[in-house]
């Protein structure tokens, strides 16, 4: 749901080609992620905060 989620984040991995992953908080709490090649109309990702903690956690771990 789009409309929950009105102040999207670009990652600072975005490539310089524009393409990148948006990252966006709903007045609810849930963590909204979507891929920006599709001009905001595309699905989106819905993370509660502790999945989107376990996430993050998960990829930096990974990056060791």
């Amino acid at each position: 749901m789009t409309s929950q989620y009105e102040s999207w984040q670009k990652s600072s991995h975005s490539a310089p080609n524009g393409d990148c992953v948006e990252v966006s908080r709903s007045p609810q709490g849930t963590i909204g992620v979507r891929d920006t090649k599709q001009d905001g109309t595309g699905p989106i990702l819905d993370f509660s905060p502790q999945e989107w903690a376990t996430l993050i956690k998960t990829l930096r771990d990974a990056d060791h």
